[in-house]
């Protein structure tokens, strides 16, 4: 271990990251702005080719931040699992989706497995950062890297720590985000505040990885129910003829004992909609239901069907039928200002009305275009609002002109109070979520 603290303290320990994603990239990117010569592996072609030509498919990594680095020689890619040789930090950055039956599915980890087991090496520092069940790294992955001969905490270090990665987020970013880390032992916890603290400005131990997978899996719970909470108000105050953001911004007024959520469409991204189910999974092996999960996902997953059903009603008010009808949806990517479409709720909408028959349009300035089911759509201009029977505010990005949307548009569904600031101004009829 010695060796490796070495290596880590002077700057010269290399860096592999397995995945080169909306996680693994960013991290690459502090890697190697920390001093650090780091190689990202992923199967992907086109990421190997864009990384080594210095140009970002990422956000939130600018080609001005990634070309220098690539420039220098501290930053590359491969598709070569070698290169997890010789390197003396690995870290997993792979997706980990659900399965149809919304299940975990931690096939790209053990992917990851397959091939760092035969590249793994004395003194060498492995980090899970993908989402997984409490227990998942001792449990399933130590096994398989134990299968090698080498045993943890003594010839090699093995860490979970969860990624906190909010695309688009101007504030909070990889390096300037608390990182929670936990170790296999308490020399691999060693091993990788030792390395970490070079990239990450506060690093939060915990006991165990254990404990490391519950509190990301908590975090997104979290926000997970409160969503669920705060949708099921929605559907409360319409049955009631409230205004929703009304209430929610009434109540937010308390100083005290209240966090203010808003509802949506639905969720998206690659963390709430999913890690919430990863906890009530592994609880349904121990012969507990997770009930607040449950329910906040029966809640969640129901509210596109919620913007479809009153589409469908502010058509029938206007004497219209929606099986035919043009429909215009504005933002598809699964939060406003990112390119993301990653369990956008915008998806299943789409796909909700066109199987009622509407004649469905989108427009997106950060999603030129989009695959749903065996079709591929395009963004539309903005310049015809006028000619579509209903409009409905999916996505409020930020460079819409939504005086505009209330100018020319007929009818406007708003799922995100995107046109609370022009609504004295609106020609249309609006129904709010």
């Amino acid at each position: 271990m010695a060796t490796l603290l070495e290596k880590i303290k002077t700057h010269e320990a290399k860096v592999a990251v397995i995945g080169i994603g909306y996680v693994g990239l960013p991290l690459c990117v502090e890697m190697a702005k920390a001093g650090f010569r780091t190689t990202g592996y992923d199967k992907h072609d086109f990421k190997v080719q864009q990384v080594n030509a210095g140009k970002s498919y990422i956000g939130d990594i600018s080609d001005a931040v990634l070309g220098p680095l690539v420039q220098s020689g501290k930053l590359d890619a491969s598709m070569d699992p070698k290169v997890l040789g010789e390197a003396d930090v690995v870290v997993i950055c792979v997706p980990t989706p659900l399965n149809k039956t919304k299940e975990p599915d931690n096939g790209f980890i053990m992917m990851a497995a397959e091939d760092l087991k035969p590249q793994l090496h004395k003194d060498m520092l492995i980090v899970l950062e993908s989402t997984t069940f409490p227990g998942f790294t001792r449990e399933i992955l130590l096994p398989k890297l134990h299968e090698t001969g080498l045993k943890v905490g003594e010839d090699f270090f093995l860490c979970f720590s969860p990624e906190r990665v909010d695309p688009g987020n101007e504030k909070y970013q990889t390096r300037n985000t608390p990182k929670v880390v936990g170790g296999t032992t308490p020399r691999c916890l060693e091993a990788i505040q030792a390395m970490y603290s070079h990239v990450i400005d506060n690093l939060v131990p915990v006991s165990s990885t254990d404990a490391a997978e519950m509190c990301k899996l908590l975090e997104n719970t979290f926000r997970a129910v409160n969503i669920g909470l705060v949708n099921e108000v929605a559907i409360m105050c319409h049955k009631l003829g409230m205004n929703t953001w009304e209430v929610i911004d009434a109540a937010a007024t308390k100083p005290f004992g209240f966090m203010k959520f808003y509802p949506g469409p639905g969720l998206g991204g690659h963390c709430i909609p999913v890690d919430p189910l990863y906890l009530s999974w592994k609880l349904r092996t121990l012969k507990y239901e997770a009930r607040f999960i449950t329910l906040a996902d029966e809640i969640n997953s129901h509210m596109p069907h919620l913007v479809v059903e009153k589409t469908q009603d502010a058509l029938n008010s206007a004497k219209k039928s929606l099986n035919g009808s043009k429909i215009l949806i504005l933002g598809i990517a699964y939060k406003k200002d990112i390119e993301d479409l990653r369990e956008s709720p915008a998806l299943d909408i789409i796909e909700l009305l066109q199987h009622k028959g509407a004649e469905v349009s989108y427009h997106d300035p950060h999603c030129p275009t989009v695959q749903i089911g065996e079709h591929q759509l395009k963004s539309v201009t903005f310049d015809k609002l006028d000619s579509y029977d209903c409009v409905v505010v999916v996505t409020d990005h930020t460079i819409v002109d939504y005086k505009q949307v209330a100018a020319k548009a007929k009818i406007v569904v708003d799922t995100r109070n995107a046109m609370k600031n022009v609504k004295a101004d609106m020609k249309a009829k609006l129904i709010s979520l």
